[in-house]
């Protein structure tokens, strides 16, 4: 009796197990995946990938269509490449798709644990949001704190002066202006007191080392098992440039805990910058030092490396055409602002023309090329099932040079844009250079305040010729992958000051 009653058990686990088995099985072949390459085993799609993902995506999608998959390694990857799709990836399921893969890389520090960047949708994270949106990029922010951008596009145009006949860096040059407004924003000070120093350039190398590890393809994430050995050491090389940055930073956080401690009078008190505001919560416990840390991590990091790449790749496109776009400019700032005068950001409103030359240039060059995503759960997008856990990538580069939206997309025409109500705010998704929806880049007010008056100062007050007697038509124009997009080539370029 007991035999049978075992028996009867063991053929009952086993039918269920049949039953379940045939259902996994049926669920998997009525499941229809967007179309994509055939993957290979073991490595999926890697080898599709390439030096320049942003590319190499572009074009698979010309074969697959603007939903595609690929498979990297363990990974099922989710690629999209049309306004349309992106809208409903981005706005319409905005909460299926609100959470970021997490690079194996960006564990470096723990800084996945704190950074606004990566942590999850939740409490944490509205938080840390909410805290940089009004100490730093409310309008009323902004506007207290104009006085201290006009300081440092005038010390940019200076520095450019001082170079009498040597090539100037433009990439260095406007990301070191960035640095010090960020630092004097958050820390009362310039980061750095020359653009010629040692130290300017580490804290540059730093930051954009930090994005090139940060975006660089990783077996780990491809094959999870192996991120116990880090085989190409991304992890270990962010991990030092984190530290060596957080040093930089601690510094400065330790001379006004110093300050602030009692008897000492060195404190100038009549205004508080974004460091005193992080401190208080720091005393209430909204938040530790870690979070301080990790969040001068992230705006130091997006705030210098995207302008500073999108003023020089605007000046190269500018100095590409001289004969016309550059003419056009500097007739329109001749016109409202005086030759040879420095732009203020009042004057930016009355600039239709620059305006037009920052948006082309977000559109040919986006500073986030692919904006990353992640589904928590199975979820249909488009007719199609995207798995549990898959990592979705919306390729702002690929839209961007959609010839299907755009008319002779690879060519620089800021013209396009007069007349069009098309902006970068992520409400107009055939252009979306800082991403939309709820993940979309905070510091988007900060950078439309800064690249204008940059770029128009820098056209505005020299006339420029190219390091070499390169002729314009031989500007080499190749991009470099990492978080962000930056220019290979550093342009180099001498300036002549124009007289008022």
């Amino acid at each position: 009796m007991d035999l049978n009653i075992v028996m009867i058990g063991v053929w009952c686990i086993l039918l269920a197990f049949t039953l379940l088995s045939i259902r996994r099985i049926r669920d998997k072949a009525t499941q229809k995946l967007p179309p994509g390459p055939y993957p290979l085993p073991v490595i999926g799609n890697i080898h599709k990938l390439g030096k320049h993902p942003h590319k190499s995506l572009t074009n698979l999608a010309q074969v697959y269509g603007p939903i595609m998959c690929l498979k990297l390694g363990r990974m099922i990857t989710i690629v999209i490449s049309s306004p349309s799709t992106a809208r409903q990836v981005l706005r319409k399921q905005d909460i299926a798709f609100s959470n970021r893969p997490l690079p194996d890389a960006v564990r470096a520090l723990d800084h996945n644990k704190y950074s606004a960047v990566w942590l999850p949708v939740g409490s944490r994270w509205r938080s840390l949001r909410k805290i940089m949106g009004s100490n730093i990029f409310t309008a009323n922010k902004l506007d207290s704190n104009q006085h201290l951008r006009s300081q440092k596009v005038h010390d940019l145009v200076r520095y450019c002066d001082s170079r009498r006949g040597e090539p100037v860096d433009i990439g260095r040059a406007a990301f070191l202006t960035s640095l010090n407004l960020l630092s004097n924003t958050i820390f009362s000070k310039d980061m750095v007191d020359s653009y010629d120093n040692s130290e300017a350039k580490l804290f540059r190398d730093l930051v954009w080392n930090s994005s090139v590890e940060s975006g660089k393809p990783n077996l780990v994430d491809y094959f999870p098992i192996l991120q116990w050995m880090d085989p190409q050491g991304i992890k270990r090389r962010l991990a030092s440039h984190f530290e060596s940055l957080i040093k930089l930073f601690d510094v400065l956080v330790d001379e006004r805990l110093e300050l602030k401690r009692p008897g000492n009078h060195g404190e100038n008190t009549s205004t508080a910058d974004v460091l005193d505001e992080l401190l208080k919560l720091l005393e209430t416990n909204e938040i530790d030092k870690s979070h301080i840390q990790h969040m001068f991590l992230d705006l130091f990091s997006a705030g210098t490396d995207t302008t500073s790449s999108t003023v020089e790749w605007a000046m190269s496109e500018i100095l590409r055409n001289p004969e016309t776009i550059l003419v056009k400019a500097k007739a329109e700032l001749d016109q409202v602002i005086g030759k040879g005068k420095i732009i203020e950001e009042a004057d930016v409103s009355s600039l239709d023309y620059l305006r037009c030359i920052v948006k082309e240039t977000l559109r040919l060059h986006p500073p986030v090329p692919l904006v990353l995503r992640q589904v928590q759960d199975e979820v249909e997008l488009c007719g199609y099932t995207i798995p549990k856990n898959s990592q979705v990538l919306v390729n702002a580069w690929a839209i961007g040079r959609d010839p299907m939206l755009w008319k002779d997309p690879l060519s620089f025409q800021p013209d396009r844009f007069i007349n069009s109500e098309i902006d970068v705010n992520g409400h107009d998704y055939e252009l979306i250079p800082f991403g939309a929806g709820r993940r979309i880049c905070p510091g988007i007010p900060l950078a439309m305040r800064m690249v204008p008056a940059m770029l128009g100062s820098l056209i505005n007050c020299f006339e420029w010729r190219l390091e070499g007697g390169i002729a314009p038509e031989e500007l080499n124009m190749e991009d470099k992958f990492g978080l962000t997009l930056a220019k290979l080539h550093p342009l180099r370029v001498v300036a002549t000051s124009v007289v008022p």
